[in-house]
């Protein structure tokens, strides 16, 4: 399959050469990404909108997908192209001609910056354990029993333990710690626990019974530490529940092409409670 000719799978099922551009780009199935961004703060609309407008490449981004890269052997090709910054014209030039290549442009420092990453995760007994032998990047396609809405998954590493139950590996990068309870709060910034679930369902539906999900975890700050990280039962079962309602919302939206934004009236809204408190201090205090 080449990607000019590439198209999403209309059967359902696990898929292995799916390529990036077409599976994010489909725009009849929702995601775990897609059930985060219809759900507040966010809204249909930003989904839709998101939907319609082509990706637009950050050099962050970027450097996320090189770790990646690195970590789970499979991505584009990294690329140093011998700068320290984009500022310059000819760094531009080879940034821009790599990303037509087809490649992943890198400055020098972050090219390094990389292997180091992948290195550590290496060092860390228990993520070199998990990702050792397995299988990257699956595409997974199913249909929800509720609604009939096509969803899809794309687990970073699908392998088994020992005792063959099927497991899901996630590797998240951090700019903070990787300290494990500083996850925590993670997961509710980004709707990891949203993720998991919705992750854990696909593969159930495709034949994957019992399969546990784990996240590996790193700093992308120097000595670029590693934890392994589980969330628990009841935020796994919490963020299920907020996929049923977005699952539902997509389902609606795709019956009746609406996709709506915050509400046609008018919104009564509070300031948070520490305006309160701040505000009674500074009052006291007169």
């Amino acid at each position: 399959m080449t990607l000019a000719t590439a198209t999403a799978p209309t059967e359902v099922g696990i898929y292995a050469d799916i390529p990036d551009a077409v599976y994010h780009a489909d725009r009849n199935s929702l995601s775990s990404s897609g059930a985060r961004k219809l759900l507040p703060p966010s809204c249909p609309a930003i989904f839709r909108y998101e939907q319609d407008q082509p990706p637009e490449i950050k050099t962050e981004f970027e450097f996320g997908h090189a770790a990646h890269t690195l970590v789970l052997g499979k991505g584009a090709d990294l690329v140093d192209v011998g700068f320290d910054s984009w500022a310059t014209k000819a760094s531009k030039e080879a940034r821009d001609a790599a990303r037509a290549a087809g490649k992943t442009p890198l400055k020098s420092e972050d090219y390094a910056k990389a292997h180091a990453m992948a290195a550590a995760v290496k060092r860390n007994p228990v993520a070199a354990a998990l990702l050792e032998n397995g299988t990257p990047e699956l595409s997974m396609y199913w249909d929800d029993p509720e609604t009939g809405s096509r969803l899809r998954c794309r687990p970073d590493w699908l392998t088994h333990t020992t005792t063959g139950r099927p497991l899901c590996v996630d590797y998240k990068t951090t700019a903070k710690s990787a300290q494990p309870a500083a996850f925590g709060k993670s997961a509710a910034d980004f709707g990891y626990h949203q993720q998991a679930p919705f992750y854990l369902d696909g593969l159930e539906a495709n034949g994957l019974a019992d399969a546990a999900f784990l996240f590996v975890v790193q700093s992308k700050v120097a000595p670029y530490l590693v934890s392994v990280v589980e969330l628990d039962p009841e935020a796994i079962a919490l963020g299920r529940d907020l996929n049923r309602a977005a699952i539902r919302l997509f389902a609606d939206c795709m019956a009746t092409d609406t996709w709506p934004s915050y509400g046609d009236h008018i919104h009564l809204v509070n300031i948070p409670q520490y305006a309160y408190y701040q505000s009674a201090g500074l009052l006291n205090a007169q």
